[in-house]
């Protein structure tokens, strides 16, 4: 399958500077157009991630059994965006205190999750969940829900799926953020508070 807007094969080969990581914040429509609307951003493609069924198909995957989440899979220049704000895009466009849920769509599908692929991408999203979450609930939101896993078994959803808001300008689009920004890590004030997947 051949990507609408990058014209790129989805499957690659991507050159080597790229880096890699995916995204779950609802509806893959939507987050995967925020995506490739991000300058820096040179690939997209959607899929479910973090379950337990192999080869699912949406149909599996929207019955909530198989454990997977509607993700976008991005690759990207550091040179040109840096992790840090791909995960400020993500945490400000959807509402991570809602659990397994965004607005309308209900399931653990829709669940909040950044998946990373190396250690420096690990540490960043955990010190982001750390300030953003401290931020929500001063804003007189819930606890931040996002969960934060490797990127393993990604399995692409089918053609239908990809870039779907290209195909339907007019197609739906469940994102929508909590209007409070999320500071970067090097503005989290240093404190004794640390990720755990059971916070989320």
């Amino acid at each position: 399958m051949r990507h609408r807007i990058f014209h790129l094969d989805l499957e690659g080969p991507f050159p080597d500077k790229w880096q890699l990581a995916g995204f779950a914040m609802g509806c893959f429509w939507g987050a995967e157009r925020l995506f490739w609307q991000t300058p820096g951003v040179k690939m997209t493609a959607v899929g479910y991630c973090g379950g337990r069924t192999p080869s699912p198909t949406y149909e599996n995957v929207c019955t909530g059994q198989t454990g997977h989440a509607e993700t976008v899979r991005i690759h990207y220049a550091p040179d040109e965006i840096s992790f840090d704000k791909l995960v400020k895009i993500f945490f400000e466009n959807h509402d991570p205190t809602q659990y397994h849920r965004q607005g309308n769509d209900i399931g653990s599908q829709y669940r909040s999750v950044i998946f990373y692929t190396n250690e420096h991408q690990r540490k960043t999203a955990e010190k982001m969940w750390i300030g953003y979450d401290r931020l929500m609930t001063l804003h007189g939101f819930g606890p931040v829900q996002t969960e934060i896993e490797p990127l393993t078994n990604f399995f692409l959803a089918e053609a239908n799926h990809q870039q779907y808001l290209a195909q339907n300008p007019n197609g739906y689009c469940g994102l929508g953020g909590t209007g409070v920004n999320c500071p970067l890590p090097e503005d989290v004030p240093a404190s004794g508070q640390q990720y755990n997947q059971s916070n989320a």
